[in-house]
């Protein structure tokens, strides 16, 4: 079986861009690739308001940006953190996304603009992200926002965040969250290779090698990769946590990652729905406007959302 033809024109489109092997090019310069403004880019889902704010961190001041599916108050609230391995990635990339879901979910989205490796290595991300959703746990009825109905979610690197938060949250108690929405996470980065890590190694965006550079920028002490922060699936219990829903990519060298997180739920009676794109790559949930699973999968975490709310 070969990529859908909306993952195989992406692919097509950036390998005319004649660009290196990622992993061969420094922080910066991927920075650079990823933030480039494209002109062909859909314009992405109005929702009645975004602003941008600044919060206290562990290490300084941390940017958010509030999204408001309407002007109502009371609504549930999800926190988003950003995919782009811990070293990509900012509020601007991931804007498409967090509309789709303040729309599909009918509910405010708050995104987490947190340090970045190499600079800001293990754990700053976690130490941001988990500040961030403390302080929506204490602040939310100042946008319009219920704490009661709090959810995590994240992509990628930030499904990775999103699911350490999720334990963070249970173990603390200083936020109630009542639902995850892991998109084809890394979750296990002490051992990462599975089946599909070396099935789709190459030629579908992420890559093995690519993937590898990520974890060696994010957690440069491979000591410190068997901690739950860095690694939710050797968390010693999984039982307590938010019903999840994963999703996953039949082309993503995180498939089987994600999979096997979901059934590590499943195993410690966390309600878990799992959801695998067939035909799809890594990266595909972010394309809103461009890819039309994209958008199928909103759609989908706009309904669990609401089923758990």
């Amino acid at each position: 079986m070969a990529p859908k033809a909306e993952a195989q024109l992406f692919l097509d489109t950036l390998a005319t861009l004649g660009l290196p092997a990622f992993e061969t090019m420094d922080a910066a310069l991927q920075r650079e690739i990823f933030d480039a403004e494209n002109p062909d880019a859909p314009e992405p889902p109005a929702v009645h308001s975004s602003e941008d704010r600044q919060i206290p961190g562990p290490g300084g001041d941390i940017g958010i940006r509030i999204y408001r599916p309407s002007a109502d108050e009371g609504k549930p609230v999800v926190v988003y953190m950003h995919g782009g391995g811990w070293v990509l990635g900012t509020l601007g990339s991931h804007d498409g996304i967090c509309r789709a879901i303040a729309n599909a979910a009918d509910a405010c989205v708050v995104a987490i603009d947190y340090r970045r490796s190499p600079e800001h290595p293990f754990p700053a991300c976690f130490d941001d992200c988990v500040a961030g959703l403390a302080w929506v746990a204490a602040n939310a009825a100042e946008f319009g926002g219920d704490s009661s109905r709090l959810a995590v979610a994240g992509d990628s690197a930030g499904g990775n965040l999103a699911a350490a938060a999720a334990i963070w949250a249970r173990d603390t108690g200083e936020s109630s969250v009542v639902a995850q929405v892991l998109i084809y996470p890394a979750t296990n980065l002490a051992d990462p290779v599975t089946g599909s890590y070396t099935e789709n190694a190459d030629g579908y965006l992420l890559t093995q090698g690519w993937m590898d550079w990520f974890i060696d920028q994010y957690v440069p002490n491979t000591a410190d990769r068997s901690d739950h922060r860095a690694s939710p699936a050797l968390a010693s219990s999984h039982a307590g946590l938010a019903p999840a829903i994963v999703f996953t990519a039949e082309f993503d060298p995180l498939r089987d990652d994600g999979k096997a997180y979901a059934e590590q739920l499943t195993a410690a009676g966390v309600p878990t729905t799992y959801s695998n794109y067939e035909g799809q790559i890594h990266g595909f949930a972010t394309q809103i406007g461009a890819m039309e699973d994209a958008s199928k999968a909103a759609e989908e975490m706009g309904a669990f959302l609401k089923s758990v709310w």
